[in-house]
């Protein structure tokens, strides 16, 4: 930036300098927009891996449960009338006998047009009886 006395005789001449000071506030803009949004997009899922203790002849137990359409529950093929015979199913999974050592595989099936809430239901109702085992698949996918 060069500082020469201004005079009228020099109107008529291009101004060969670039003012950069709007380029630099606009790249300090981005730049704490960038710092703001990293945080959210690194946001992580927790998931814990272990080996299993089972023997590997052992067969695992599998728990079907699809959310279909028109937002039914389904568990192994059963249709289940509400989300107190879902709990209930659950509770009993959990209160087995100490002697079974593995924990059974959750398989949540859930239809593209099911309500979001039902699934969220399915699977807040899984987490909170303590099942780690679980597998989300697409039901359109696998019909």
């Amino acid at each position: 930036m060069s500082f020469t006395p201004h005079s009228a005789a020099d109107d008529s001449e291009p101004l060969l300098e670039i003012n950069t000071t709007p380029l630099i506030d606009v790249m300090l803009v981005l730049l704490i927009m960038f710092i703001i949004t990293i945080p959210v997009q690194l946001h992580a899922v927790n998931v814990q891996s272990a080996a299993s203790s089972a023997a590997p002849s052992d067969k695992p137990v599998v728990i079907d449960i699809a959310i279909h359409a028109d937002n039914t529950l389904w568990w192994n093929g059963q249709a289940l009338a509400d989300k107190a015979a879902l709990e209930s199913k659950l509770e009993e999974l959990q209160n087995l006998p100490a002697t079974q050592q593995q924990q059974p595989e959750m398989r949540i099936q859930a239809h593209a047009r099911s309500k979001y809430g039902r699934v969220a239901m399915v699977l807040s109702g899984v987490q909170r009886y303590g099942f780690v085992k679980i597998n989300v698949m697409d039901l359109t996918s696998s019909n």
